[in-house]
């Protein structure tokens, strides 16, 4: 399937391609356009993070949330605290209520951006392995292993 969001991608627009190629698409594709594109205009792909969508910033959630609820990934402690650190990386306002791995992660993903700028794919291609290692951690703070595929 098709998954499309808005160009030059940070945080939550690289944290969510981990987590639907991992648990909700393995097979996902991803595609980026520009920011002030429609998303009723998109017929080839299911849109996030964008506005007015459902897997977009929704009732105080970011997106990555968003998915979680969406897909019944919530069940898995591990996924519910890393979309709790991504939240807070992606929310400067929610920031300093967020666990404090958000702060890293912030300064994290935007590195990758002032390396890569507007190459999404090779940063959704860089932080993966991240976001496997961050999931990984999440897992042993919530007491149990890391799951999914």
């Amino acid at each position: 399937m098709r998954w499309v969001t808005r160009r030059n991608a940070n945080v939550d627009r690289v944290a969510c391609p981990w987590l639907i190629r991992r648990f909700v698409d393995p097979a996902a594709e991803f595609g980026f356009v520009d920011r002030d594109t429609d998303p009723a205009t998109l017929h080839d792909g299911t849109p996030y993070d964008m506005a007015g969508v459902e897997l977009g910033h929704v009732d105080g959630r970011c997106s990555f949330e968003s998915i979680l609820v969406k897909h019944g990934l919530t069940g898995d402690p591990a996924l519910v605290l890393l979309g709790r650190i991504v939240h807070g990386a992606d929310i400067p306002a929610d920031l300093p209520s967020s666990p404090a791995e958000a702060h890293g992660l912030r300064a994290i993903a935007y590195g990758f951006a002032a390396l890569h700028g507007d190459d999404d794919h090779e940063k959704i291609l860089l932080e993966s392995p991240m976001y496997d290692a961050l999931y990984a951690w999440c897992a042993r703070q919530a007491g149990g292993g890391a799951h999914g595929g």
